[in-house]
């Protein structure tokens, strides 16, 4: 929840934020400070669905506050062409390793979710969820996290064995701020939505967490072995740049 402040400021998570009005509707602004920042940045943000302005350290929040109310016509617009979500419900068509499924609803039939793909049109590869209507997202989710975790597995698994290093477990996580890290105790985590990316860029991703485990860093020597274990490395970053964040406008965040 925000406290809105006399000034218009809002403290949400530890960071602040503005508020401002444009056409009768109130928008939210989140603000961070840059020490390397020499000039007022607005973006908003596809997958988190919101609006940041990166402003310089020294800057005050007057100077923030008139920045962002003089651009609020330009937030509100790029707000307004955002794609809808896609949730995960009968007749809806989402991407799984890269591929088109369209998702059936068959609540007379046994089991959960399963994949059916007649062999004479290719096209219709059909995403089967059993149950109720009600049920259908969790469905959803809960199979694209397991085929996720497995695809995941078998990725880390390859490239720590070419590494020479021991296995490590994956976690999964519905992040739109990075899709994998590595922490300093080499614990590696991932988002489940790269399940529905093309197989070579939830691989790259593998290749780069990995990478972490030798050089917690993006040195010139990270990317060196991120493109040895992964040679489409600069290929999945292009795909990543220009698909990576419609892959949260399926389904509802969790």
């Amino acid at each position: 929840m925000l406290r809105i402040r006399r000034d218009g400021l809002a403290k949400a998570a530890g960071s602040s934020v503005i508020t401002v009005s444009h056409a009768g509707e109130t928008i939210a602004v989140s603000l961070r400070r840059s020490a390397a920042a020499r000039r007022f940045t607005l973006r908003v943000r596809f997958a988190a669905r919101d609006a940041v302005l990166t402003m310089p350290s020294r800057s005050s929040l007057r100077e923030a506050r008139e920045f962002t109310e003089r651009h609020a016509a330009w937030i509100s617009a790029r707000l307004r062409r955002l794609p809808d979500i896609i949730p995960f419900e009968h007749g809806a068509i989402v991407p799984m390793r890269g591929v088109d499924h369209r998702l059936a609803h068959r609540p007379g039939a046994r089991g959960t979710v399963w994949i059916e793909a007649p062999e004479e049109d290719a096209a219709a590869v059909e995403l089967c969820v059993a149950g109720a209507a009600e049920h259908m997202h969790r469905r959803v989710v809960d199979f694209f996290k397991r085929e996720a975790r497995g695809d995941l597995e078998r990725a880390v698994l390859h490239h720590t064995r070419a590494l020479g290093l021991p296995p490590r477990g994956v976690g999964l996580r519905d992040t739109v701020s990075r899709w994998g890290s590595c922490s300093a105790s080499g614990s590696l985590n991932f988002s489940w939505r790269l399940v529905m990316a093309p197989p070579f860029v939830l691989d790259y991703l593998a290749a780069h967490e990995v990478a972490h485990l030798q050089h917690l860093d993006h040195s010139e020597r990270f990317w060196a072995l991120a493109r040895r274990l992964c040679p489409q490395t600069d290929r999945a970053e292009a795909w990543l740049s220009a698909h990576g964040a419609h892959l949260h406008k399926y389904g509802a965040a969790e």
